[in-house]
C-alpha cells in the first residue's frame, strides 16, 4: 500500500484519489481552501442557490465510468441528472432567434434552416460531419491515453477543412474564425461557433481548427444539468472519495513538493510541516516554486503554458417573480461586434459589448419559493492583472453591461433584481489559487501542439499532474480524464496506455 499525497480537491484531483484508493493505496488530499470541488462552487443568499462554476455537463461517461469503478452506487443514485432541452437559445446582433434541440443533429438542422434561412442547417450539418471525422482522429490521445512521447503528431490538425480558393490560390481554414468566414459562410452560424470557442477560454482568431470537437461533444452527446445545481457533482465525488477513505485536509497549502533521492517525497505545508508520501499527485497550476527545480514539464516536453489566459466574470441575481413556463434553461447573448470583444478579452482589456450566457435553471432548490427565481450571467473576460477586477467601478460598469444585455433573454430583468452578487476572475485567484483567475482551456491538437496540456508524467518521479492545468485540460470531462489517467499511471506503471 503507497502513500499518496493529493495537492487540491478540484474534480479531476479526487477522482484521482478515488480511483487510487479502491486500488488499495492511502490517500491524502491538501486543499488550502476550506471546501471541495474547486472551480465547481457554490454562492447561497437567502435561499437563492448558484452555482459559481460550470453550469452544465458534457460528455457525462466521464463521470458516470468514475462512479462505475469506485463504488455500487451509479453517478444516477448519487446525483440526478436532467437533459436540458433546449440544449440553448442564440439570440444574435441582427435580432434573429434560434433554440437548438439538445442531442439531435437532424433538429438542429431543421432550427437553423427556420430561423436563418434555407441551406444553414445543412452547412452547419457538414461542419459537424467534418468534426466528427476530427473527433474520430483524435479522441483517444486527447482524452482516453497519457500524452505520448511523440506528442508532436498532434500538432497536425485533425480538422479536415475544405479547400477553398482564395487569393489566387487554394487554402484551407486553420482556426475557428475561418471556418466560421469561409465554411459556415454566415456571420450568425460563424458567431455560434465563435460563442462555443469564447466559452472555453479560446480566441476564434487563433484557436486551431480542431476546436470544432467542442460543439461536436456537446451536440452528439447533449448537455445535461445536476438538480440541486452542479456543486452537487462535486458533493458525490467527494463523498465518493470519503468512502474510500480518502482523507481530506483542508485549510492546508502546500507550499512545496518534498524531493528526495531523486524522486518526490512528500509535501511541505505552510508552517513547516513535512507530510512524507512515496507519490505525489499535483491537481493546481503547476509553478516552479511548487516543485524542486522547477521540473513541472512532462517526460513529452510540453511546457506549461505561458501568457495571460482569460478568466470569468459571473453575475448572480436573485430576482423577484416566477419563472416563466416556456423559459430556456440557456440562452446566449452574441456580441454586437465579435471582433471587438475578441480583441479586447484576449487584449487584457474590458470588452465594451461581451457576449453572456444567461442560466436559468428549473430548479425548485435554486430559490426559495416559485414566485422568485436564481439567474446566472457569465462572460468569458480579460484575467486580474490586465484588468483590475478589484476595482469597484471597473465590477459595477462591468456587471451593469452584462445586465442589460441580458435584457434581450429575460423582459423585465432589472426592475425584478432583489440581489447582485458579483464575482471576478480576482474571486478565483483568491479561491483556487490560479494566476489571474485564469480557468484552462480543453488540450487541442493542432497548431504545432501549442493547445496541448503538460503531461500527467513528469521529469520528478514520483510526482504526477491532474486536473484542468495538465492533459488533457480543461473542463469537467477533460479534468475527470486526467483523474483517470493518472491513477492508471500509478496502478499499471508508466507504461499504461489507457483503457481500452
Amino acid at each position: 500500500m503507497a502513500r499518496i499525497a493529493v495537492i487540491g480537491a478540484g474534480t479531476g484531483a479526487m477522482t484521482a484519489a478515488a480511483r487510487l484508493a479502491v486500488a488499495g493505496n492511502k490517500v491524502t488530499v491538501y486543499e488550502r481552501s476550506a471546501s471541495y470541488g474547486g472551480s465547481v462552487g457554490r454562492h447561497e443568499h437567502e435561499g437563492f442557490v448558484f452555482d459559481t462554476g460550470p453550469g452544465l455537463l458534457h460528455l457525462p461517461a466521464v463521470q458516470r465510468d468514475l462512479f462505475v469503478k469506485t463504488g455500487k452506487d451509479s453517478l444516477e443514485q448519487c446525483v440526478s441528472l436532467t437533459q436540458v432541452d433546449p440544449a440553448g437559445r442564440h439570440l444574435f446582433a441582427d435580432g434573429t432567434a434560434v433554440s437548438l434541440p439538445n442531442a439531435s443533429r437532424a433538429g438542429v438542422a431543421s432550427a437553423l434552416d427556420a430561423a436563418l434561412g434555407a441551406g444553414a442547417g445543412e452547412r452547419w450539418t457538414g461542419f459537424l460531419e467534418r468534426a466528427r471525422d476530427a473527433w474520430d482522429r483524435s479522441r483517444r490521445p486527447l482524452l482516453e491515453e497519457p500524452l505520448r512521447a511523440d506528442h508532436q503528431v498532434l500538432g497536425r490538425d485533425p480538422y479536415p477543412a475544405l479547400k477553398q480558393r482564395r487569393l489566387l490560390r487554394t487554402r484551407q481554414a486553420a482556426t475557428v474564425a475561418e471556418i466560421g468566414a469561409w465554411e459556415l459562410a454566415d456571420a450568425r452560424l460563424a458567431a455560434l461557433l465563435d460563442g462555443y470557442a469564447l466559452s472555453y477560454g479560446l480566441d476564434p482568431r487563433t484557436a486551431p481548427a480542431s476546436a470544432a470537437l467542442l460543439p461536436y461533444m456537446e451536440q452528439t452527446f447533449g448537455s445535461w444539468y445536476v438538480l440541486g445545481g452542479m456543486r452537487e457533482l462535486a458533493r458525490a465525488v467527494y463523498e465518493r472519495c470519503v468512502a474510500r477513505r480518502v482523507e481530506f485536509v483542508f485549510g492546508a497549502e502546500v507550499v512545496r513538493v518534498v524531493e528526495k533521492d531523486g524522486r518526490a517525497a512528500g509535501v511541505e505545508l505552510t508552517g513547516g510541516e513535512v507530510a512524507e508520501a512515496d507519490r505525489v499527485v499535483l491537481g493546481v497550476r503547476p509553478h516552479a516554486g511548487l516543485v524542486p527545480g522547477g521540473q513541472v514539464w512532462g517526460a513529452d516536453d510540453v511546457p506549461v503554458r505561458a501568457g495571460s489566459l482569460p478568466g470569468r466574470f459571473v453575475v448572480l441575481l436573485s430576482l423577484r417573480g416566477a419563472r416563466e413556463a416556456d423559459t430556456v434553461h440557456r440562452t446566449v447573448v452574441h456580441s454586437a461586434d465579435g471582433a471587438a470583444e475578441q480583441e479586447a478579452v484576449f487584449g487584457g482589456r474590458v470588452a465594451a459589448h461581451p457576449t453572456v450566457t444567461v442560466l436559468r435553471p428549473d430548479d425548485p432548490a435554486t430559490r426559495p419559493d416559485e414566485a422568485h427565481e436564481a439567474v446566472t450571467l457569465t462572460a468569458t473576460v480579460a484575467p486580474q492583472g490586465p484588468v483590475d477586477w478589484t476595482d469597484p467601478a471597473v465590477r459595477q460598469r462591468f456587471a451593469d453591461a452584462l445586465i442589460e444585455r441580458a435584457g434581450a433573454a429575460v423582459p423585465g430583468l432589472r426592475e425584478r433584481i432583489l440581489h447582485t452578487e458579483i464575482r471576478t476572475p480576482a474571486e478565483t485567484e483568491a479561491e483556487t489559487g490560479a494566476e489571474g483567475g485564469a480557468v484552462p482551456p480543453p488540450a487541442l491538437a493542432g497548431a504545432q501542439g501549442a493547445y496541448l496540456h503538460p503531461g500527467n508524467l513528469t521529469r520528478l518521479p514520483g510526482l504526477h499532474l491532474a486536473g484542468g492545468w495538465s492533459h488533457p485540460g480543461g473542463g469537467l470531462a477533460h479534468a475527470g480524464m486526467s483523474g483517470t489517467l493518472v491513477a492508471g499511471l500509478v496502478v499499471e506503471g508508466d507504461g499504461f496506455r489507457g483503457s481500452r
